[in-house]
């Protein structure tokens, strides 16, 4: 009897976010959800729908852990949405939701909104009102009186403030909480090397967050605000561009995760003079060393690390993520540990235990890509590699999906 509840994925290589990539594995979807991954042979005489992954890879879909959803990569980001009504904002940040997935990215988190705009567009993808992208969002960053951020963040100074301001991003539904603590590239007037939050005020804004069982992200480049979110319990820093020994050491003790976002320097590195201030260019061209060395040391030493793109930043396009699995492969990373960072690791990262693997129970959120990007890592970073993305069981982009009809791909641009 036919089957046509159920798709088996087969033919080709299998990648399931450990260490390796391995052949003549079938893949069996049912609801949704994987049934079944065993040796192909043994869905001998299945008569379901099949979906033929020969010479390419299924993979888990890919995650991003550091997007601004409510910036749309113009040279000057910030000016360019704070000239938006909230209602553009808000269908403007939905399409790039969905061209993040149509870019093979299954799962995101955005680290910093505008005015909690972006849960609209979270819950109608979470709830399945609109096809996206499972999300999960900070809300309004948490920073210090002309700190960076401060731009659109909540303003919060000493610790009953920074705890009032978790309390209010709790409320108000964010499902993480993220503090800055250093100076940043995108703001004028503050330099990425200095501490902004005191250690007692990181601690207690991260201890705020943890009490309501949320986890924390931390904007840290400089290395004492580095170590400020190591020691106050941070789940995750970003960026950690000057990190040092004391840094790498303590976060491998604590086991926090970095996010490196190499793809946010380098696409300003790469579009200087079209459109970008002049202060973002000066400090990205001086950091930028230092941010690939902090990578390095850290993968070097065996600490977790995810992958975020900080996408919305200058040129820095949604639906290009998948780019930074090769931007970190250019500095060192073996392109399976690369995989793996951008599948397992960052599901953990975010909690999502029902995605990032492909293992019975899981999810059924995929990436075919064509070729071994064990081997080539292109294969996995690549959009035009880029073969079939499937959500929850569901086409969304690739040539099944156009036939399908889900192709995300063909919405006009906003």
């Amino acid at each position: 009897m036919t089957d046509q509840t159920s798709q088996l994925y087969t033919g080709g290589l299998l990648y399931d976010g450990g260490d390796e990539i391995v052949a003549g594995h079938g893949i069996l979807v049912r609801n949704g959800t994987v049934a079944e991954v065993a040796p192909a042979g043994e869905f001998a005489g299945f008569e379901g729908e099949t979906v033929d992954t020969s010479e390419g890879t299924l993979m888990p879909g890919l995650f991003d852990c550091h997007v601004h959803l409510c910036l749309g990569a113009e040279g000057d980001p910030g000016t360019a949405a704070d000239k938006l009504l909230p209602g553009q904002v808000t269908m403007k940040a939905l399409h790039r939701a969905q061209t993040t997935l149509a870019g093979g990215i299954t799962a995101l988190r955005d680290c910093g909104g505008k005015d909690f705009l972006e849960f609209a567009v979270r819950d109608a993808c979470n709830s399945g009102q609109q096809m996206g992208p499972t999300i999960r969002a900070s809300g309004q960053v948490i920073c210090m009186t002309g700190g960076h951020g401060s731009r659109s963040g909540r303003i919060a100074d000493g610790i009953d403030e920074v705890v009032r301001a978790v309390r209010e991003q709790i409320h108000a539904g964010s499902d993480l909480i993220k503090i800055m603590a250093t100076g940043g590239v995108m703001t004028p007037g503050v330099n990425p090397e200095d501490a902004h939050y005191t250690p007692e005020e990181m601690a207690a804004g991260i201890a705020e967050g943890r009490r309501f069982h949320r986890r924390s992200a931390s904007h840290a480049q400089g290395r004492d605000g580095i170590l400020n979110a190591v020691r106050g319990g941070i789940t995750s820093i970003e960026h950690g561009i000057f990190m040092d020994e004391t840094c790498v050491r303590e976060m491998l003790a604590q086991g926090t995760y970095l996010v490196p976002t190499v793809a946010a320097l380098r696409n300003i590195l790469d579009n200087a003079g079209n459109g970008i201030p002049d202060y973002v260019v000066e400090k990205a061209e001086r950091i930028s060393e230092n941010h690939k060395r902090s990578l390095q040391m850290y993968y070097t030493a065996g600490g977790n690390i995810a992958m975020g793109t900080d996408a919305g930043t200058p040129f820095n396009k949604h639906g290009a993520n998948a780019m930074e699995l090769e931007f970190m492969a250019d500095l060192g990373v073996k392109p399976i540990d690369a995989l793996r960072f951008g599948t397992a690791n960052s599901a953990d990262l975010m909690g999502l235990s029902d995605q990032g693997r492909v293992a019975v129970g899981m999810a059924a959120d995929f990436l075919v890509v064509d070729g071994n990007p064990g081997d080539d890592i292109t294969m996995a970073s690549r959009p035009e590699n880029h073969r079939l993305v499937v959500k929850g069981g569901i086409p969304v982009a690739g040539q099944t999906a156009q036939m399908a009809g889900h192709n995300f791909q063909r919405m006009a641009a906003f």
